[in-house]
């Protein structure tokens, strides 16, 4: 009765001092962004300092167990990527469970990767880039922003469901992997379009598809990789927040709302929306069940493709 009183009181008061944000990643990806923008606005919708905390390695395991071992009083914030229910799968071991160890508060925005490539590369389009693939077996690599990361995943899907021989490069981010592509190292990159667009807008790439279901309103003249003749390649990043499992319904609640709130602000739709992100704010339930549905798909790329964590 004492706990059920308490976590009442702490409901009806909170925030009453500052929040941490952790973001398992280094500052400057599409998540830390993201969550940035979200900590400030939620900073001044709520009279108290959200900070984000950037906690990196392992591929996020490091900050996410960090997350996990929070305690359960909504001061403590987990801001992440679809690493979070890949990790599982792609580790033999992670700190944490995704679903028992948090409580999904909710899906922030969605964010596409592109197919890129040098302007070197003598292709058009991604039927004349699998073609060229094909004819030149072992010859071609693609970068990504690292190994498990969504975007890595996307390409081992495309290398898998088309037959190519292709290497994969990890790279320390969508910037790294962008830069690598535009200087020529790594031909070939599946990285966040947010990463993507200026160096394409700057003719220094030439993007062949967005890894999505539709079409993105930062490149709005991009084919979708369906609409480019590969239809059931898709797969959308996405930042997400969550808790601590045992943080009370009403803190989950508050923040839900707050948070969907800052996303449907003008201000901050137009921002998100140049820096390539999507807009969504939906339902604990909502998110929770878009996490079992992610888990499950990209278990069966990580299999079909032999990724072991290295």
């Amino acid at each position: 009765m004492l706990l059920v009183v308490s976590r009442l009181a702490l409901a009806q008061t909170y925030p009453s001092r500052s929040v941490r944000v952790i973001v398992p990643y280094a500052p400057g990806g599409p998540t830390d962004v993201c969550a940035r923008l979200i900590a400030q606005k939620l900073s001044e919708q709520l009279g108290q300092q959200f900070y984000v905390e950037n906690v990196p390695g392992a591929g996020g395991n490091i900050g996410t167990g960090q997350a996990a071992r929070a305690a359960a009083d909504g001061y403590s914030i987990l801001i992440t990527v679809n690493s979070h229910v890949i990790n599982p799968t792609l580790y033999d071991k992670v700190p944490y469970d995704p679903f028992k160890d948090f409580a999904a508060v909710t899906l922030a925005a969605g964010f596409a990767s592109a197919l890129s490539v040098n302007p070197s590369v003598p292709a058009e389009t991604v039927k004349d880039l699998v073609t060229l693939i094909k004819a030149n077996s072992g010859k071609y690599s693609f970068a990504s922003p690292g190994f498990g990361t969504p975007s890595h995943l996307m390409g081992e899907q495309f290398r898998v469901a088309i037959g190519l021989d292709l290497v994969h490069v990890p790279y320390g981010g969508s910037g790294p992997a962008i830069m690598a592509a535009v200087a020529g190292h790594t031909p070939i990159a599946f990285a966040a379009l947010s990463a993507a667009a200026p160096q394409v807008k700057d003719g220094k790439l030439r993007a062949l598809a967005v890894m999505s279901e539709s079409r993105s309103r930062a490149l709005p003249e991009l084919p979708t990789i369906g609409q480019a003749g590969y239809p059931g390649l898709e797969g959308d990043g996405w930042v997400g927040v969550l808790v601590p499992a045992g943080t009370p319904r009403d803190v989950i609640a508050l923040l839900q709302r707050e948070i969907v709130k800052i996303i449907a602000l003008p201000d901050m739709q137009e921002r998100l929306s140049t820096l390539g992100f999507e807009p969504v704010g939906d339902t604990p339930e909502e998110f929770a069940l878009q996490m079992k549905l992610e888990m499950e798909k990209w278990a069966k790329v990580i299999r079909a493709a032999n990724i072991k964590a290295q």
